[in-house]
């Protein structure tokens, strides 16, 4: 996540933090990592719009699906399957039209819901601070995800390395007794070590998303 981005949430909270309660009224084990390769559009950082950005997310879920599919139906007896987000331009749409609730980025909540439809946890790592852990638990499940845990920095944890935090995060998720099929984000940290039998890296364009 960049500053900027960082920014522009905090600064959303409180309003957010209203928002939400309005809306949720009653009226209202470490396996081997294998990283998937795949090709997205070659587009200068600097032109990516919308358009461009959604096309690129959808072809690299459509390498991860068939996976999914094969893996979830070949699933161990008693076996407690888990997939693992990033949130920022991940599962949500942050940079785009920033605004609040976020929407989801169409083309992960597509394979998500295959995911909790067929009975996957999906768990969430995001670097976003503990501030706003209510108003994102809240986004998400407004789009439609089933949060079976959600996993943001506190105070401690914003002098981390963002990898390293989130490889920690995942470890924790094993420890629940959950094998992590794949783990999906679009920065590096979000997918460096280890601790996902899959990795699927969306767009960043050299790091003009957060």
């Amino acid at each position: 996540m960049t500053g900027s981005s960082l920014q522009r949430l905090i600064g959303v909270a409180v309003a957010a933090t209203a928002a939400t309660a309005a809306l949720m009224s009653p009226a209202a084990a470490a396996t081997p990592a294998a990283t998937a390769t795949t090709a997205v559009t070659a587009a200068a950082a600097a032109d990516v719009d919308h358009a461009t950005w959604q096309n690129d997310c959808r072809a690299v879920m459509a390498e991860a699906l068939p996976y999914l599919k094969e893996r979830i139906a070949g699933a161990a007896a008693g076996e407690k399957q888990a997939i693992v987000f990033d949130i920022d331009n991940t599962t949500l749409e942050t940079d785009f039209g920033f605004s609040y609730p976020s929407p989801a980025n169409a083309p992960v909540l597509d394979v998500a819901r295959y995911a909790q439809d067929h009975g996957v946890a999906l768990f969430f790592v995001t670097a976003r601070p503990d501030i706003i852990k209510s108003v994102t638990d809240y986004n998400l499940k407004h789009v439609g995800y089933q949060v079976s845990g959600l996993y943001v920095r506190s105070f401690v944890d914003l002098f981390k390395d963002v990898a390293a935090y989130k490889t920690a995060q995942r470890k924790a998720v094993e420890a629940k007794g959950y094998t992590i099929i794949a783990n999906i984000g679009n920065s590096a940290t979000d997918l460096s070590g280890g601790h996902a039998e899959k990795t699927y890296k969306l767009p960043d364009y050299d790091g003009q998303l957060s």
